[in-house]
């Protein structure tokens, strides 16, 4: 379980730096296995606008780009599809190491036209696997910020190791909530202010009794119309990332995000592939499940589902199923 110093910070008022926050998890018996530290091979790329952008006059799958990183624009080619004129992206100058292939990086002439620097992919940051582009940012991203600052990737991350007896420790607000109870600082409250709906939902939900005595006594659901789907806000993504987990759209990362945030599992279902009502109950003999990790699970006979009428369509808490997932489209 991995989490920022930063995220720990909006649930625990504390000044406490990571040393000692790191002393007292494994006190608690959180153990911690690892802090990491920001990395200082990032702190040379900083946020750069493309001031313009024309094709290379000997390729044509290069762009010759005027890069302004705050200090002047430079020549850059770049083979990025995405390049373009207007775009802010992240600029490493000559001299820099480029992390995620080792590269040092130097002034070079491509196909007879000079480069001075680099526009990076998340790849080559180190941050993702993602090389179909170079980092497309943001309108409002500050010109000649250092990236790392900008989204967050100079924050401590600490990872404990969770034992199966302690699953309030998979989210930040349970940690925080450990440490809190340490003396090691203040719970900042959450809020609870109701948001009402606007109608009732049409897919209705049935807690079978068989689950609710014991593995399920709980299951919350809301139905959400008029929404558009497309890439969550940069801050989340850059969040996620930092605790290993690939961003997807706003639909999945916001899931994701609470998931780990409050220790909430949260899965989201696309109700217009839904059948019928949902009834949160135990696997059937037989029964399996096509997971959106693209694996086809057999499932033991007190697996928690979370199914509509044609069957299961999730793994409580666990994974959710191919048929019922939310695409871009949803």
């Amino acid at each position: 379980m991995k989490f920022p110093i930063r995220w720990l910070r909006e649930h625990l008022e504390t000044d406490a730096d990571a040393a000692a926050i790191a002393d007292v998890l494994t006190e608690s018996g959180l153990e911690v296995e690892e802090v990491i530290t920001p990395a200082a091979e990032l702190r040379a790329f900083r946020i750069g606008r493309v001031v313009s952008a024309e094709p290379h006059p000997d390729a044509d799958r290069l762009t010759v780009c005027r890069v302004d990183a705050g200090t002047g624009a430079v020549q850059v080619v770049c083979g990025a599809p995405n390049a373009r004129a207007g775009m802010l992206g992240v600029f490493a100058p000559p001299g820099t190491r480029i992390p995620g292939t080792g590269i040092d990086l130097r002034e070079v002439e491509i196909r007879g036209v000079r480069s001075c620097g680099m526009l990076l992919s998340e790849r080559e940051l180190g941050i993702s696997d993602e090389h179909d582009g170079i980092v497309d940012l943001p309108d409002d991203a500050p010109v000649g910020t250092v990236y790392a600052e900008y989204a967050g990737l100079n924050d401590i991350v600490i990872d404990i190791g969770v034992t199966p007896n302690r699953p309030d420790a998979l989210g930040v607000r349970g940690i925080a909530r450990d440490l809190a109870a340490r003396g090691l600082g203040r719970l900042r409250p959450l809020s609870d202010s109701a948001v009402p709906g606007g109608f009732e939902s049409p897919v209705s939900v049935t807690l079978l009794d068989e689950v609710a005595d014991r593995a399920c006594p709980l299951f919350v659901g809301r139905y959400f119309r008029g929404i558009r789907n497309g890439p969550s806000p940069h801050w989340m993504q850059q969040r996620l990332r930092t605790v290993g987990l690939r961003p997807i759209s706003a639909i999945v990362d916001i899931t994701n995000y609470i998931t780990h945030d409050l220790c909430r599992p949260l899965h989201a279902f696309d109700a217009g592939k839904l059948t019928g009502s949902m009834h949160v109950r135990f696997s059937r003999p037989d029964e399996s499940l096509d997971a959106l990790d693209g694996k086809r699970y057999s499932l033991p006979g007190d697996a928690t589902v979370i199914a509509d009428d044609a069957g299961a369509q999730a793994l409580g808490g666990i994974i959710g199923g191919e048929a019922t997932g939310c695409e871009p489209e949803t």
